[in-house]
C-alpha cells in the first residue's frame, strides 16, 4: 500500500522480530495522501483497474483496501465489493468514503479469511502481499475463496527496484535472496517502521503456481499521462524505472 521501501546493506536473510506496520497511526494522513500521490492516484490504482476491465455484477474482494479508494472505483463500475483490512482506523477512514452499508471487515491476510468457499468473481491485492513473509497460507485462503476461473489481480514492489537502489548507493545486493526491509514514515506528525518482504520474480511465480493459479498476465505499466505535467520532477523517473509489478493469475 506504500511506496517501496530502502533497505539496508546486509543481504541476508533477516528474521528478526519486524517492526509494527502502525497504518492506524497513519491513517487520516495516509489516505489523504493516497488520494494525489503520483505512486498510488496515477500509477498503481489505475493500472489495477485498467486489468480489472470490465467488472459490472462481479463480486469483488479487495484485500487490503485501506480507506477504500480501489473499493469505491469498482464499485462505480458496478461490482459488488467486500473489503478487508488489518487497520481499524482505515477501514475507519473506508467507512467515511463508502457509507455504513459498505461490506468491510477487519481482518488479517495472514490469518484465515471470513468468507466461505468459492465466495468471489476476484480477489484484488493491491500493494500487500509485499507485507508477508510467507505467501503460502495466504494465497491458499485467496484460492479458497475465489470461485472456479476466478482471477487474483496483485500488484507487488517490483522485485529489481529496491536491488537499483542498493547498486547506486554502492552496494552489490544479492537479487536472489528473500529479506525483511524497514523504512520510517512520517505523516500528519506520526512517524513509524515500516516492514516489507522482498522477493525475486520467480520466487512470486513459484509462490503463485504452487497455490494452483496460472498466471496469464505480468505487466509493468506506465503512469497515467496526466501525471507527466502534475509530476515533472518525478514522471521519468517512475516511466523508467517501475516501482510496482502488476499479476492477473487465474484460479485452476
Amino acid at each position: 500500500m506504500g511506496p517501496m521501501a530502502s533497505v539496508p546493506g546486509d543481504r541476508a536473510l533477516r528474521v528478526d522480530p519486524a517492526p509494527v506496520n502502525d497504518y492506524d497511526g497513519l491513517a487520516e494522513a495516509y489516505s489523504a495522501e493516497n488520494e494525489i500521490s503520483l505512486n498510488n492516484a496515477y500509477y498503481e490504482r489505475p493500472a489495477t483497474l485498467a486489468l480489472a476491465g470490465e467488472v459490472t455484477g462481479r463480486r469483488i474482494l479487495d484485500a487490503g483496501c485501506g480507506s477504500g479508494p480501489l473499493f469505491a472505483a469498482l464499485r462505480d463500475r458496478g461490482a459488488v465489493v467486500s473489503g478487508i483490512d488489518a487497520s481499524a482506523a482505515m477501514l475507519e477512514q473506508a467507512r467515511r468514503r463508502l457509507g455504513a452499508d459498505a461490506d468491510l471487515q477487519v481482518a488479517d491476510l495472514a490469518d484465515p479469511l471470513p468468507y466461505p468457499d468459492d465466495s468471489f468473481d476476484d480477489v484484488i491485492a493491491s500493494l500487500v502481499l509485499h507485507y508477508l513473509q510467507d505467501w503460502e497460507p495466504t494465497l491458499a485462503e485467496l484460492r479458497r475463496v475465489l470461485r472456479t476461473d476466478g482471477r487474483l489481480i496483485a500488484s507487488v514492489n517490483h522485485p529489481l527496484a529496491d536491488y537499483c537502489v542498493q547498486r547506486f548507493a554502492g552496494r552489490r545486493p544479492d537479487y536472489f535472496e528473500t529479506y525483511s526491509s524497514t523504512e520510517e514514515w512520517t505523516m500528519g506528525g506520526h512517524t513509524t517502521q515500516m516492514n516489507f518482504w522482498n522477493r525475486p520474480l520467480h520466487a512470486m511465480t513459484d509462490a503463485f503456481t504452487a497455490a494452483g493459479f496460472r498466471i496469464s498476465v505480468i505487466s509493468e505499466p506506465q503512469p497515467v499521462p496526466a501525471a507527466r505535467e502534475l509530476f515533472p520532477d518525478d514522471f521519468h523517473l517512475l516511466a523508467t524505472a517501475p516501482s510496482f509489478l502488476f499479476f492477473v493469475l487465474q484460479a485452476g
